[in-house]
Order: C-alpha cells, then structure tokens, then sequence
C-alpha cells in the first residue's frame, strides 16, 4: 500500500504497455508531420506523392539518426548553474560538475528514442518509395 507521498509501484508488463503507446503516439505524429510537410512541399515543387512522402521519410529519418548520435555521445560533464554569455561561447563564467547517473541514462534513453523512431522513418520511407521493387 502506498503512503501519503508515494506513487504506486507499477507491474512491469502495464509500463511496458504505456511506454509502447506513448512510442506508437510519437511514431505517428512525427509520420503524420512529415507526410503533411512532405506533401505540400513536393506539391509545390512539382514532385510525385511517392516520391515525395519517401524523400520526407528520408530526410527526417537519417536526421533523427544524426540527432539521436550526437545525443548518444554526450559526455559525462555538465555546465552547473547558468553559463552566462560570451561572443560565440568565449569569455563565458563556466563552472563544470559531472553528471548524475540518472542524466547519463536520460542521454542514452533519449539517445536510443531518437534512432529507432530514425530508422522506421527510414523503412517508412523505403515502403513508400514506389522506384523500386522490393520484392
């Protein structure tokens, strides 16, 4: 039983069903997002449906690989308080701590986000890619 201040401890199989979903709600809106901008910008450029829906895919795909890499890569310093200002980041008062264990798995969570929804993009966009045969 859960005191006053506590959150109830959750079974692992109804987090991992949360979590799916959130996931599946992050897939689609970032698909639906990219097919709408996609679309009006291979309508304005006079581009097929397919073609482009894949080179939207593409794009956002390999850029949320890119992003999920420099995320993933995040050293374990972090700037403590406010950084100030500086004429492109020189001069600053920069005082430096090492980050928590808990901003360290953060990094590699968000990390690992950022590449799977990457890379279905990416296979969104080789299914949609009607240049090809795939089978």
């Amino acid at each position: 039983m859960a005191s006053a201040g506590e959150t109830p401890r959750r079974s692992g199989a109804a987090t991992l069903r949360d979590a799916g979903r959130r996931f599946a709600l992050l897939l689609v809106g970032t698909a639906a997002g990219t097919a709408v901008c996609s679309l009006a910008l291979g309508l304005a450029f006079g581009s097929s449906l397919s073609r482009a829906l894949s080179v939207g895919f593409y794009l956002v795909g390999s850029s949320l690989l890119i992003l999920g890499f420099f995320a993933g890569n995040r050293g374990p310093v972090r700037v403590q308080g406010d950084p100030g200002f500086g004429m492109f980041g020189f001069f600053r008062n920069r005082r430096l701590r090492w980050a928590t264990g808990t901003e360290q798995l953060e990094s590699l969570s968000i990390s690992a986000v950022f590449v799977v929804l990457g890379l279905l993009l990416i296979l969104l966009g080789v299914l949609t890619d009607t240049r090809y045969k795939l089978v």
